[in-house]
């Protein structure tokens, strides 16, 4: 197999971190086989490198011969010279290496190969101590939302807006009580979602402002550990005053959606079927979804988007829970379920789990109950 040359794009490259054991904003890594690798990083991260890192050999920029040509140019050169060294002119790089370091690497002599299947099957069968850093980050997650329903179920009403310690309850309000419970447990999630309606009705809203009583909140947290750099992902939706019928409606029709396709899912199922199933579900409940051929009426709430997407490094991975492609499952796949509907000027409802896939079915790493009532949660 040809050399393999990963330079990370910035911290959360998943792949450096993957072949490395360590996360770090630059540096380079090239791998000849089995054992046979070196990583190089600055004076500021070594010391870090030789506790944190998997790589056989480490070295400082001084040890490896680097020398400062600029950005991207730096870097490729450095790599070119490692793999000179070993009397090798071809390398695979990642699919997701930045485009000016691979036209500097070209630009060095060498044969790069962009190797799109790099690590796309390790990356996807978790191993054991891999499902377990997933589920310690899902078990903040449900920490996390806990305690963002905690200050919801305090709340008092006021001409329609969430009071609380005599000020508007806000999503920045909540956002840092959830940040600071994540970062007292070694974990962070800076694009966590609170988002109220009906803004929630836009699925990727972060949410802003004070929250509207009697309408949806959606709790969406996807924390990463600051140790591991595995996430877990979950979501759910909560509403403080009198639950308006459509959103128990919507909320019953997304939860039998998301049992649907929980219990779809195994070893060798097809991710496409797994979405549709979910998809017929909500059109069966007379709501619609952008997927060709479960469009469902025209003016109700619909999901569009997938119903899931693998968990591990990065919080949106392989594989993919929709269509056209199969997206055939395979065992140790950890992937999200997570269906919603959402009606512009009204809001949204999405409730997710997070689990792994196994020959016997989904392995549910989520405990969470799934009420719209915050006093459920306490």
């Amino acid at each position: 197999m040809k050399p393999v040359i990963l330079i990370p794009g910035g911290e959360g490259d998943a792949d450096f971190a993957y072949a490395t054991g360590f996360a770090v904003e630059t540096g380079l890594y090239v791998r000849f086989g089995e054992n046979d690798d070196v990583l190089v990083v600055t004076p500021l991260e070594i010391d870090r490198a030789r506790v944190q890192s998997r790589a056989s050999k480490i070295l400082d920029l001084d040890e490896a011969g680097y020398e400062d040509h600029g950005p991207f140019v730096s870097y490729a050169r450095l790599a070119a010279k490692i793999l000179r060294q070993r009397s090798t002119e071809e390398a695979r790089v990642s699919a997701r290496l930045q485009a000016g370091y691979l036209d500097e690497l070209r630009a060095t002599g060498l044969a790069i190969e962009v190797d799109r299947e790099l690590f796309r099957i390790e990356r996807r069968q978790k191993s054991e101590a891999e499902a377990g850093f997933i589920h310690a980050s899902q078990r903040a997650a449900e920490a996390a939302v806990v305690e963002v329903v905690s200050q919801l179920a305090q709340a008092d009403i006021r001409d329609g807006i969430l009071w609380l310690d005599e000020s508007p309850l806000t999503s920045e309000r909540l956002y840092a009580r959830a940040s600071l419970l994540l970062g007292e447990k070694g974990f962070t999630c800076p694009d966590m979602i609170i988002a109220g309606s009906p803004e929630s009705a836009m699925p990727h809203f972060r949410g802003e402002g004070p929250i509207r009583a009697s309408a949806p909140v959606i709790i969406d947290v996807f924390p990463s550990s600051r140790k591991t750099h595995y996430h877990g992902d979950l979501t759910r939706t909560v509403v403080v005053g009198d639950i308006p019928d459509e959103v128990r409606r919507m909320h019953a029709a997304v939860l039998q959606g998301l049992e649907a396709g929980i219990e779809s899912i195994r070893t060798g199922a097809s991710g496409r079927e797994v979405h549709e199933g979910v998809c017929q579900v909500l059109v069966d409940r007379g709501y619609g979804t952008t997927t060709r051929g479960f469009e469902g009426p025209e003016g109700v709430a619909r999901m569009n988007h997938t119903t899931g997407h693998g968990v591990g490094l990065a919080v949106h991975e392989e594989p993919w829970l929709r269509g056209p492609d199969e997206n055939v499952l395979l065992e140790g796949d950890v992937v999200t379920v997570e269906p919603g509907l959402y009606l512009l000027g009204f809001g949204g409802v999405r409730v997710e789990d997070t689990g792994m896939v196994t020959r016997d079915g989904f392995k549910n790493f989520t405990s969470l109950t799934r009420s719209l009532d915050p006093r459920d949660y306490l």
